[in-house]
């Protein structure tokens, strides 16, 4: 069980690898129903701290806690089976928790009309752009209705417009549900960052624990044009100098 009002925490967390230096110590603590940008250089330890959250990976010291609840993972790629149609991809995991077909089909063709893919249920991986991919993962993460969703940086690969479009979706999602899940989203763009959370955490290079936690103003969902609005931009470059100053100086950005 994680502390009262909290969707899931790491305390003191760390993880050893042989023949290199240990990731950690990592306090973090996650707020049920907020969301939470992590930042980093590569390297930093950000899609670890995801699979530690999610109990996919081991630590060596310190606590890990979650709320009881169900946990949704979106990784870098869809991952989606491509001999299945979208309406199976998203069914299965209802299935296998052993759900009868008709009522896992029947929650999957909604949590697909909710990310705008009513219309391409039978549709294979294949005929799908990688916008469409990622919002068929993104219904498959959302179909078990979880209370803490972590997205390894599923928007990296797609060009600009459908990134915005997707985190619009996302915000969407998020605020129609109650209550609301955790979300945390791993991403190297920091405008992405501040946009998509009400906080972002920078984690250190050389450590990977956290070296800095910056809060973004304005309420979630955005408000139309808060991305030409001054506190976005002055948000964004005051992450961009605290994203720079946990990395080497051979990578942070000039």
């Amino acid at each position: 069980m994680a502390e009262a009002d909290a969707a899931a925490s790491l305390d003191g967390v760390l993880v050893r690898y042989p023949g290199r230096a240990p990731l950690g110590p990592i306090d973090l603590t996650i707020a049920a129903g907020e969301i939470v940008a992590v930042v980093g250089a590569s390297g930093a330890g950000k899609s670890t701290l995801l699979r530690l959250l999610a109990g996919l990976e081991p630590r060596s010291e310190g606590t890990v806690q979650r709320a009881d609840g169900r946990t949704g993972f979106v990784f870098q790629s869809a991952t989606l089976m491509p001999w299945a149609d979208a309406l199976a991809n998203v069914a299965l995991p209802l299935e296998l928790s052993g759900m009868a077909r008709p009522e896992a089909r029947a929650r999957a063709t909604e949590a697909l009309t909710a990310v705008g893919l009513g219309d391409r249920l039978d549709a294979r991986p294949r005929q799908l752009s990688g916008g469409m991919a990622m919002r068929v993962a993104l219904a498959r993460a959302l179909v078990t209705e979880p209370d803490l969703l972590l997205l390894d940086e599923p928007f990296a690969a797609l060009d600009s417009v459908t990134r915005r479009r997707l985190i619009e979706d996302l915000h969407r999602l998020w605020s129609a549900r109650t209550p609301r899940p955790a979300i945390v989203f791993v991403t190297h763009d920091v405008e992405e960052a501040v946009y998509l959370a009400s906080r972002a955490v920078v984690l250190d290079s050389a450590s990977g624990g956290v070296a800095a936690t910056l809060a973004s103003p304005g309420p979630l969902p955005r408000p139309d044009g808060w991305r030409a609005a001054t506190d976005y931009r002055s948000a964004v470059e005051a992450l961009a100098l605290a994203l720079a100053a946990a990395m080497p100086e051979a990578e942070a950005p000039a």
